[in-house]
């Protein structure tokens, strides 16, 4: 069968998983397993990515995760091949350690995000690795542990995922145990290993059968539309040199003011709004904006933030932005 284009662009909840080449084991033990937690963490903080559910089995992983100043593309490029350079090291080998083609399904946020959590902590139980939720919680190698834990290692967007259950900590951690178990009652679990008709439609009733599906997408309706849509326009959306110029003349700045390490407020801001209207409202990805403006791509996530709030709070800034962007 013909293999698809990833849709891939900053801001999208994927589903990610990668097995070994012909289902060979990636994981041989703790010290493997703690390399790629390890090399995940590091990358997760440099490229301005957020994740929210993670598991790793002997051969494969998930990861659930939203890239926002980086493309998918880049963020598994780095992280698969920087572990299996070091895997082929510590044991030896050569060649290929993963499959050629990573899996990718993007997801509906709203109907899907706690599902696809519980789906993917879960996965250690269903593969038999651990025996139930209470071996699950010490298993080291899932975002599970840390949701319960406070002492286990950092590496899920915590208070994003545990505020669905309760705005007490103690209240959520107890919550999210309980929506775990219930998951484990279920004689049909959902198999959120892939996107289309089937999967979506199980999970969300109200999609009917006329609603538009994709296979590389968990939802239907109205959300693949937009995302497609997305996808189909992604090329003739507004010049980063023309954004540029549009928010230095609001500040009053020059091009050169944004190139050159400046930490005036003025200049800042200006930085701040570049980042968050490229990467929000245009979708380019954040390895582009980090070039034309100096910054790292960490950095080009922590402005994206502040540019959020700067043009939320200024309308004439928002004004001149719709206005000179046509």
């Amino acid at each position: 069968m013909p293999r698809y284009a990833r849709i891939d662009y900053p801001n999208l909840l994927q589903h990610v998983i990668a097995r070994g080449i012909q289902r060979s084991n990636i994981f041989l033990d703790d010290k493997d397993r703690e390399d790629f937690v390890e090399r995940l963490d590091v990358l997760l903080k440099d490229t301005g990515t957020y994740c929210y559910a993670w598991a790793l089995l002997d051969n494969h992983f998930h990861l659930l995760l939203r890239p926002e100043a980086t493309s998918l593309a880049n963020f598994m490029r780095r992280l698969l091949t920087g572990y299996a350079v070091s895997f082929n090291l510590r044991y030896g080998r050569s060649g290929h350690l993963f499959q050629n083609r990573y899996r990718s399904i993007v997801c509906d946020e709203d109907s899907y995000f706690l599902e696809l959590i519980r789906y993917i902590h879960l996965n250690p139980v269903r593969a038999g690795m651990v025996r139930n939720l209470d071996e699950l919680q010490s298993y080291p190698w899932s975002g599970h542990q840390q949701l319960l834990k406070p002492t286990a290692k950092k590496i899920l967007c915590e208070e994003d995922i545990l505020s669905f259950f309760s705005c007490r900590k103690k209240a959520a951690r107890q919550a999210y145990r309980e929506f775990l178990a219930d998951g484990l009652q279920l004689k049909e679990p959902p198999k959120l290993s892939q996107g289309g008709r089937c999967i979506s439609q199980k999970l969300d009733k109200s999609l009917d059968s006329d609603a538009t599906f994709d296979d590389r997408i968990l939802g239907g309706s109205d959300f693949v539309t937009r995302i497609l849509g997305k996808e189909v326009t992604e090329q003739n959306q507004l010049s980063l040199d023309r954004l540029m110029t549009t928010v230095t003349g609001y500040y009053h700045l020059n091009i050169e003011d944004l190139i050159c390490p400046n930490k005036e407020r003025k200049i800042v801001q200006a930085k701040s709004v570049i980042c968050y209207i490229a990467i929000r409202h245009y979708r380019k990805p954040g390895i582009e904006v980090a070039r034309c403006l100096g910054y790292s791509t960490s950095a080009v996530s922590h402005a994206t933030k502040r540019g959020r709030k700067i043009v939320e709070e200024d309308e004439a800034l928002r004004q001149h932005i719709d206005r000179t962007c046509k």
